[in-house]
């Protein structure tokens, strides 16, 4: 690579939605500049990153923020989570001051954050432009549980967003307080299929004369899913990669002989099919409200069966979003542990098309702001 233009990304390793989202911005970026040298700092898993980027990137280890702590999909530990934010910023300082040092060693040419605000304090210190790409802000987060918040987190997370040099805003955002005078509002950043479902079907070995159910709960896990009741829902295909949480072995469960289709994360890591692909594949996706799988059904007009997750800040802003952009249906964590899918998943699939057809092309137009700094 052309050590020239070097862009250097740090990503919430909270979740895989700002990974993925992050990967599109970089392919995009490299389209338009395939001089460029890209760096990738965040604790999200390497595989996202290999699978698509492949040799094109160097990937560095770190934690940029601290997220929020999951018990498993469904449940967060509100508590530990801003006990380890404190410590975290607590030593901002010193934080941004190495990465600014390894940002001078580096001859960077500009910081991407999605959307830690480590980011903007090290590219403010180290004399480098900088995107703030993001829905939300962690200040704005962190503010959704006062009763934990320790005074001051949030207003030192502002003044480091407010070092950005622009910041782009996706669709159903909320916080950027302050961040008027720098945002741009950007469409969706999706990854969308170009696959027919069909064809995925069959590389897959899945059934293709029944509506398929794509179980999506993330690496956290989902403790207490009762595996015989959903192998029990014969109008339907339910497959998923999720590894049960709690010790569970998902091997004896999701197994075609029960009805219940396990594949493998291995199936996708080899580069011939996308997670994207299998979610364009199914006809429902079952999860929690998260971004990433929210625009990923989205775009893939994958209809979405969503259950609550508890004290979750964002939880409200995507729920108020989703009928205008894809065919969704709540159903309450009870019936979804115990596999009482049948009621909601038929009143799903028989619901009308959403009535808006938003655009996709996010990762484009941020692609076009980022070169500019260059």
């Amino acid at each position: 690579m052309n050590p020239s233009y070097p862009i250097i990304f740090y990503i919430s390793g909270h979740g895989f939605g700002h990974a993925s989202r992050t990967i599109e911005v970089i392919q995009a970026v490299l389209e338009r500049r395939p001089d460029v040298s890209i760096v990738v700092k965040t604790t999200a898993p390497r595989w996202l990153f290999d699978r698509t980027l492949g040799k094109r990137y160097e990937f560095i280890e770190l934690e940029c923020d601290t997220g929020m702590v999951q018990i498993d999909a469904l449940n967060l530990d509100a508590a530990e989570s801003l006990r380890l934010a404190k410590a975290f910023h607590t030593q901002l300082d010193e934080k941004a001051a190495a990465e600014a040092a390894f940002l001078r060693a580096r001859h960077a040419r500009a910081v991407v954050g999605d959307i830690p605000p480590l980011a903007f304090a090290a590219a403010h210190a180290g004399g480098v432009p900088s995107v703030a790409i993001g829905n939300f802000t962690w200040d704005w987060i962190y503010e959704g549980y006062p009763e934990q918040s320790p005074s001051g987190l949030a207003n030192q997370m502002r003044e480091a967003y407010k070092k950005a040099t622009i910041a782009l805003r996706l669709p159903t955002f909320a916080g950027f307080a302050g961040l008027d005078a720098i945002a741009r509002d950007i469409p969706f950043i999706a990854r969308r299929s170009k696959r027919e479902p069909g064809d995925v079907r069959r590389r897959l070995g899945l059934p293709e004369d029944k509506p398929l159910v794509l179980v999506s709960f993330g690496g956290y896990g989902l403790a207490g899913l009762n595996t015989s009741a959903l192998a029990a829902l014969h109008d339907h295909a339910i497959v998923t990669t999720d590894v049960p949480s709690r010790g569970d072995d998902p091997h004896p469960v999701f197994r075609p002989a029960a009805g219940l289709h396990y594949l493998s994360e291995q199936r996708f890591s080899a580069g011939e099919l996308q997670y994207e692909d299998l979610v364009r594949a199914a006809d429902v996706v079952a999860t929690k409200p998260g971004y990433g799988i929210f625009t990923e059904a989205m775009a893939n007009e994958t209809a979405l069966l969503y259950t609550s997750r508890g004290h979750f800040v964002e939880y409200e802003v995507l729920v108020n979003a989703m009928p205008r952009y894809l065919r969704s249906q709540f159903i309450d964590r009870e019936d979804l542990l115990a596999g009482n899918w049948g009621p909601a998943l038929e009143k799903l699939l028989s619901s009308p098309p959403p009535p808006e057809t938003p655009a996709l092309n996010g990762a484009a137009v941020a692609a076009d702001e980022i070169v500019k700094l260059l």
